[in-house]
């Protein structure tokens, strides 16, 4: 990190002004201040504030947060640490198993209510040297010759900001994405969730459950231990998947009474406080990171995984790559759209293909009507993750955002599944007529569903087919970069 200090002109208010104080913005906040840069971190809300998440924070995430200093806190080593994960199909479980053992990271995860974890990295931000304003949210903004100019509103009315260089990390529904941008994130982009906090929780506290359920798929159910008998619960789904009429909230209360695994755990259970919801922008490699003197990071970038929805993990990672190429970038007084856009190349070579594979498993799985293709894919894995550790460690690692989510096209995740498809219809070993019936009437169930929708819903079949070869190309598009990547690296040596 280049460490510099220079005085503004008198018309500035910093170098620097960071939209959103939550974990993209407070970390890109905390390396330029820390740098010497003058930040001004401006959030809407005043903290420590809810925040509508799972909470949970993985492995990579907790290595960024040992870098902020966050993981020496004595609060920190106490919240729930999470060291196991199940993951269940309508009620029934399919495999449980230790979080995987991924080299350099911990094996384990954590469990942090957001409204402590934000407070956190505001508080790190601000020990950096980074002052804030909160309160204040993002109206709008123009771009000058040698500055930005950034319109606030709030309690006291409305302020103008100058600084240098405007880092937006305001969350999906981004002030700062939408003017720079020029437009809102479409609904194919969209993942909506809730999440209620519970007392009373039964069950293991260091165990992480996963849902899957035909009512709610795509998407999941979650249940997350916050310690001991707390637990967050929520659900999400894509949006432009979600039928018509349903209402998250009362999904979410019939999974909990009609789940036998959920219900479970939660039959003596009390819920605390409200049922809150969020949209979530999932990646968009089409979408813009930066502009003239305007830089995208976490939630306000779409750097949500579309898979899982995780995005504490990339909202910090963002967050250092942003504020590593805005030194770089201040330090030579080049602000521009040209030279910010090497934080763009950063993020496409670190997330564009796993994102884009992820896209491409999503862009499949919306077409509700090969749902029963798709619960029974799920079953597949995770059979063979009872009998294969490495093969578990793998797709757990993919679950939980520390393995690359291109390990699933390895060849031993292919192979491995495929040896399971086999095995599960008896064309390996002993037949088994039973499985073999009932794969027949899946299949026949399924040719049905899709005829069905053919014909009445044509329009809807053809766009599915259409985005579902755009997502394909978009992962070989992505694939070509990074093996000419490889390429040049080899030729290079």
């Amino acid at each position: 990190m280049i460490i510099i200090n220079f005085d503004l002109k008198p018309e500035f208010d910093s170098h620097v002004i960071v939209v959103g104080a939550g974990p993209a913005g407070a970390t890109a906040s905390y390396y330029l201040a820390s740098a010497g840069f003058k930040v001004m971190l401006v959030d809407k809300q005043k903290f420590p504030r809810e925040k509508v998440c799972g909470d949970f924070v993985g492995p990579v995430t907790q290595n960024e947060l040992s870098k902020l200093g966050i993981t020496k806190l004595p609060a920190y080593k106490k919240t729930n640490l999470i060291n196991k994960a199940s993951v269940y199909l309508d009620g029934r479980e399919l495999v449980s198993r230790r979080v995987p053992n991924v080299p350099g990271l911990p094996r384990y995860g954590r469990v942090i209510p957001r409204m402590i974890l934000d407070k956190w990295l505001l508080d790190s931000a601000v020990k950096g040297g980074a002052k804030v304003l909160e309160g204040f949210k993002a109206v709008s903004l123009e771009t000058e010759k040698e500055c930005i100019s950034l319109e606030v509103e709030g309690p006291s009315g409305t302020r103008k900001l100058r600084a240098r260089l405007l880092i937006g990390a305001d969350g999906s529904n981004s002030t700062v994405a939408r003017l720079v941008r020029g437009r809102t994130p479409s609904r194919r982009d969209r993942i909506i969730a809730i999440r209620g906090y519970y007392k009373d929780v039964e069950g293991p506290t260091n165990q992480a459950d996963l849902h899957f359920n035909s009512e709610s798929f795509p998407g999941y159910c979650w249940l997350f231990p916050t310690g001991k008998e707390n637990a967050n619960v929520g659900v999400g789904v894509l949006l432009d998947t979600m039928p018509a009429g349903n209402r998250l909230g009362e999904l979410l209360t019939y999974l909990i009474e009609n789940n036998a695994a959920l219900h479970g755990r939660l039959h003596k259970a009390k819920r605390v406080g409200r049922i809150e919801g969020w949209p979530l922008t999932t990646y968009n490699p089409n979408e813009p990171l930066v502009d003239d003197r305007v830089m995208l990071v976490g939630d306000a970038a779409g750097l949500v995984n579309p898979l899982n929805g995780e995005g504490i993990q990339n909202a910090v990672l963002s967050g250092r790559w942003a504020s590593h190429v805005a030194a770089s970038c201040l330090a030579k007084n080049d602000l521009s759209k040209d030279a910010l856009s090497a934080y763009s190349d950063v993020v496409e070579k670190e997330l564009r293909y796993d994102m884009s594979l992820a896209g491409l498993i999503v862009q499949f799985i919306r077409n509700r009507s090969l749902n029963p293709i798709w619960l029974r894919s799920l079953e597949l894995i995770a059979a063979h993750a009872k009998i294969d550790p490495n093969y578990a460690d793998i797709v757990g690692g993919i679950l939980m955002g520390a393995t690359p989510q291109s390990e699933a096209t390895s060849l031993e995740i292919v192979t491995g599944t495929l040896e399971q498809a086999a095995l599960s219809i008896g064309l390996t070993g002993t037949q088994n007529p039973s499985f073999l019936v009932k794969a027949a009437l899946d299949a026949v169930q399924t040719s049905l569903e899709v005829t069905r929708q053919a014909t009445q819903n044509p329009f809807d079949l053809i766009n599915w087919v259409v985005n579902s070869a755009a997502s394909a190309m978009d992962v070989l598009i992505a694939s070509s970069t990074r093996n000419l990547e490889a390429f040049e690296k080899r030729t290079a040596r």
